[in-house]
């Protein structure tokens, strides 16, 4: 995530009574906790700033009475905008109806009904009458009651895609890996997921932000993961089109060999620039029949989402990736000057199209080798928490967004300054308006190709900490979000695609939502080294007072990996960059004092005992092999095997809080001494699969 922004801190007077009620009415909280026994005041112009960007005036106290007026009306409303029914458990919001108020149930599947009693699941359309008159029209979402337990328990490996190469990869790994890596873990190691880091639409630039959490869209993959060589059309190629594919291909082996042999970063934008040119050779090879089809089933089924996405990018090339600097008329995107730049431009309309559709039809490849592989679950697919605010998303969804406002965390223990992701957040009012309507369509994409979704900071389905423009991530304020309509929209389309979810439930967690979450069936996170007993001594947890409804890690690609936490090299890392808040001895100290208490679990369980295969018992990579058997024994259904950690790489792929001073998201994954290792090589390993030995079967 971003580092906070440099701007001064307001000190304000505390917030009137009317105000803080009007803040509340709105889901704008007036104050927040950075610990259990401290609770902290929101600025007024955090709260104003933040009512403003849902459309409140608040400015003045004349404003605030005439808002809150205006907001009692708004109560007395037959129907909200949005109606959530659990199947099974009724309709919340239907109880409070005056008597005799009658109703009308559109369905999805094109029933109408008199009653909210027995609905199928689905988004329908709720009109009730009462009887004074008065009318209203509700999207009424109808979902099961919890998403199914998966039987058994399975482990997988966590990747992030771009770090694993083979030796066919064009610089970075790609979609091509990921069917290579599926299909030899599920059916040499057993394994039932592989988790990937966000594969999202990035914001061209130079350089492009390597980050997959600030994606441009979170709708549509991007084209950099595409195996240029798996586009059926490349077998058709002319001659003179082969020859110059030939030497592009030449040209991304020397990135390939650059990172692998030389010591290189990972250059995301040096392989997009390869992989277009050929994208672009290989669009002039005309569709089949079939494939024309296919193609146009595409383009109908993603509809105004993808015309928007394509047009977003075509215009990119023409104006730069920032949207609010482009011609006044080409801001809105349903102006009749995108309408007319888009025609004029709908040849690159028709090849971004064309990307999306690729990218869409391997990634469903990708998902299905894995599958016919006898993984259960297959590809964990990452939804990261926003979009960037000069993307496509942020420009074609304008209206779902609050303007002016940026997503992050407050500050807390562990960071005094705050969080500034620089992300701007979707409008809880606008959302339900649109009965979740942009929602419902994310998830669905991306379910299509998606054995389980991982939900980074799924505590945003909650509320969010909103940081206005121009003020430091201490002075924002949370808003809330409804998280019965979230939870309801998510687990429809989860079990519409009989899918998993896991939530990224990690860091503050306000109370209840873990028990909201495990409800309706979501999973949570659990990291070895964040699982201690805080409500007593503070010691390592037992493996038996684990939770099940978890998938349980020793690390996360924010998180040193487990070999550097082991021997103390992260705090090492922080040290040489100026990252340590501390004293390099206080805070080795404290580092070796935690491990040792989770070395001595590890020891009392028996777990550092004849690990076989030669492995000292004392080594650090027996005691990795423990970490993983500990994992073994809670009972978390799943388990996910950090896969650097399988041959010992020490280097994190993200280390927060630094931009410049780490080559964050561009390191191959490497051995213990550093040394790049291609998917080829990991297969070979007997270090990993030495690691993942004890976990099949558990």
């Amino acid at each position: 995530m971003t580092a906070p922004r440099p701007a001064e801190a307001v000190h304000e007077p505390p917030l009137d009574d009317e105000l803080s009620r009007l803040a509340e009415l709105h889901g704008v909280a007036t104050s927040f906790r950075p610990a259990p026994d401290r609770t902290v005041a929101a600025s007024a112009t955090a709260v104003t700033r933040a009512l403003r960007a849902l459309g409140v005036d608040a400015i003045t106290p004349d404003a605030v009475r005439a808002a809150l007026a205006a907001r009692r009306r708004d109560a007395e409303r037959l129907l909200p905008p949005t109606v959530v029914c659990w199947a099974g458990e009724g309709c919340a919001a239907l109880t409070g109806l005056p008597d005799g108020t009658r109703l009308r149930i559109d369905t999805e599947q094109g029933e109408t009904r008199a009653d909210a009693g027995q609905l199928p699941p689905g988004v329908h359309r709720l009109t009730a009458q009462a009887p004074d008159g008065r009318t209203a029209d509700a999207h009424l979402i109808v979902a099961p009651a919890r998403l199914p337990t998966p039987t058994g328990r399975s482990y997988g490996l966590l990747v992030q895609l771009y770090s694993l190469l083979s030796r066919r990869s064009w610089g970075m790994g790609d979609l091509g890996d990921l069917g290579e890596l599926t299909n030899w873990a599920g059916r040499a190691l057993g394994a039932g997921f592989v988790q990937v880091n966000p594969l999202h639409a990035a914001v061209p630039g130079h350089p492009t932000d390597p980050s997959p959490y600030r994606p441009s869209s979170r709708r549509f993959p991007d084209p950099v993961h595409l195996r240029v060589e798996d586009v059926p059309e490349f077998a058709y190629l002319t001659d003179p089109d082969r020859e110059r594919v030939r030497g592009l291909l030449e040209r991304a082996g020397r990135l390939r060999e650059a990172v692998l042999d030389k010591g290189a970063l990972i250059d995301r934008d040096a392989v997009w620039e390869l992989k277009r040119e050929a994208l672009e050779i290989l669009r002039a090879v005309p569709l089949g029949p079939g494939r024309r089809a296919a193609y146009c089933d595409f383009l109908a089924r993603e509809g105004q989402a993808l015309e928007d996405h394509a047009t977003w990018y075509a215009f990119a090339e023409e104006h730069g990736p920032d949207w609010r600097s482009w011609p006044e008329g080409l801001r809105d995107p349903r102006s009749a000057a995108t309408a007319r730049a888009r025609a004029e431009l709908m040849d690159r309309v028709d090849f971004h199209s064309r990307l999306a559709w690729l990218t869409d039809s391997q990634l469903t490849a990708a998902q299905r080798t894995a599958r016919e592989a006898g993984m259960p679950i297959g590809i964990v697919h990452d939804l990261a928490v926003g979009v960037h605010p000069e993307g496509a998303d942020a420009w074609a969804q304008q209206d779902h967004f609050a303007a002016g406002m940026s997503v992050g965390a407050p500050p807390d223990a562990f960071n005094a300054h705050g969080q500034d992701w620089g992300l701007p957040p979707w409008r809880p009012d606008r959302l339900a308006e649109s009965g979740y309507a942009p929602f419902r369509a994310l998830l669905r994409a991306l379910f299509r190709y998606a054995g389980a979704l991982r939900i980074d900071h799924v505590m945003g389905l909650f509320r969010l900490w909103w940081i206005p423009e121009g003020l430091p991530p201490t002075e924002g304020t949370y808003v809330r979000y409804d998280a019965q309509a979230m939870l309801a929209v998510l687990v429809l389309e989860a079990s519409r695609a009989g899918a998993l979810v896991i939530g990224e439930d990690l860091g503050t967690v306000e109370p209840g939502v873990r028990g909201a979450l495990r409800e309706r069936g979501v999973f949570g996170t659990s990291v070895l080294w964040f699982e201690r007993d805080w409500d007593g001594d503070g010691r390592p947890l037992p493996p038996d007072r684990w939770r099940a409804d978890c998938l349980a890690t020793a690390t996360t690609h924010d998180l040193p990996p487990t070999a550097a936490r082991l021997t103390g090299e992260h705090v090492e890392l922080r040290d040489r960059l100026g990252l340590l808040g501390r004293p390099l001895e206080v805070e080795r100290a404290e580092a070796a004092a935690d491990t040792g208490e989770w070395l001595g679990l590890l020891t009392r369980l028996g777990l550092l005992r004849g690990t076989g295969g030669g492995v000292d018992a004392s080594s650090e990579e027996a005691e990795v092999r423990a970490v993983h058997r500990f994992l073994l024994r809670t009972p978390a259904r799943l388990i996910g095997v950090w896969l650097p950690d399988g041959i010992g790489d020490r280097r994190p792929q993200n280390l927060p809080g630094t931009w410049d001073e780490y080559p964050n998201w561009r390191l191959p994954i490497a051995d213990a001494a550093g040394r790049p290792v291609t998917l080829e090589e990991l297969a070979e390993s007997a270090r990993l699969r030495g690691l993942v030995e004890g976990l099949r079967g558990g």
